[in-house]
């Protein structure tokens, strides 16, 4: 799908733009003439955002914070100008290749005083393989910081933001993958200052074993034992990682498997798959085995969603999808 642009000339447009581009926000500008720009593309369930805009204050109450929408994270990059972001007890002024997350579940707000433009990621907490209580003590704070891959991230993000069509071609989306990897990585690098050493290699290792199992996931072999070779660790400190977060190094792997199908089953490059093949590609060979824990992890059969999806889209054409 091309990219989709939404060109704006009051505060009264504006805020039905960014609510239907983003997630529910109440935006307020001062009396006058008010201008603002939003092109976005989607891929793998990710939402970039390029955003031009006048003076204008966006806020998300408490109200709008306990709504349905979500849950999601948005990452912004500054392109031009400068915003003030406020999230709990942290405040960071972004100026232009400055970095910062926040979290659509908690009231937040983005103040500017002259015009400006950012790059806006908004995807699910899921997608982020960094647990969301951690990323509550780094935001509204600046992740771009001048070692690590901070500085990489933003250059990475701003050659995004320069061609979101190149989202949109059959490489679109490995380049996600790729991009919230290493948004990943900035994360717990910046996590590093406020957490011991030992956490930090916790925290690295299952990163790096987290990316191992993404470039990984088609191949039928892929489970606990080869994954602990291939880290020179053992199989059960392997396990203690996962299990410290919540999860068992299986179930990751049939869940980032299902994202994949789900991704996948409802992507026009590939509408002339057949559900059954999507799920083979996936490590899934049996197809009523598939379709009953697919429809155990989303609520509906492969079949189902493909159908939904589809129709969607079609819904959504020359539209910004609603969130």
């Amino acid at each position: 799908m091309p990219t989709r642009t939404l060109t704006c000339e009051s505060v009264d447009e504006w805020r039905n733009a960014v609510s239907t581009s983003f997630v529910p926000l109440r935006a307020e500008a001062a009396p006058g003439t008010f201008r603002g720009r939003i092109q976005t593309a989607e891929n793998g369930g990710v939402h970039f955002s390029t955003i031009e805009a006048d003076p204008h204050r966006a806020l998300r109450t408490a109200t709008l914070a306990r709504g349905t929408d979500g849950p999601f994270f948005k990452v912004s990059l500054q392109l031009t100008g400068s915003q003030l972001l406020t999230q709990d007890d942290h405040r960071v002024v972004l100026r232009p290749g400055d970095l910062a997350i926040y979290d659509s579940t908690r009231p937040y707000s983005l103040e500017s005083s002259a015009p400006f433009s950012s790059l806006v990621l908004m995807f699910p907490h899921e997608n982020l393989q960094v647990p969301a209580s951690d990323i509550a003590t780094v935001v509204g704070t600046n992740l771009a910081c001048d070692d690590g891959v901070g500085p990489l991230v933003c250059r990475m993000l701003g050659q995004i933001a320069s061609d979101l069509d190149a989202l949109m071609t059959p490489g679109g989306g490995r380049l996600t993958h790729s991009v919230l990897d290493m948004v990943a990585t900035a994360l717990t690098e910046r996590l590093a200052v406020q957490l011991g050493h030992t956490d930090h290699e916790h925290r690295t290792l299952a990163l790096r074993v987290r990316a191992f199992i993404e470039a990984h996931l088609a191949e039928p072999t892929l489970g606990p034992e080869p994954i602990a070779a291939a880290h020179y660790v053992s199989t059960r400190h392997l396990q203690k990682v996962f299990k410290a977060e919540g999860h068992t190094v299986t179930g990751w792997i049939r869940g980032r498997r299902l994202q994949r199908c789900r991704e996948e089953l409802v992507d026009p490059l590939h509408a002339g798959r057949s559900v059954s093949a999507v799920g083979a590609r996936w490590g899934f060979p049996d197809a009523a085995h598939f379709s009953r824990v697919f429809k155990a992890a989303f609520g509906m059969t492969p079949s189902e969603w493909r159908v939904q999806g589809c129709d969607l889209r079609a819904a959504a054409t020359g539209r910004v999808p609603i969130r």
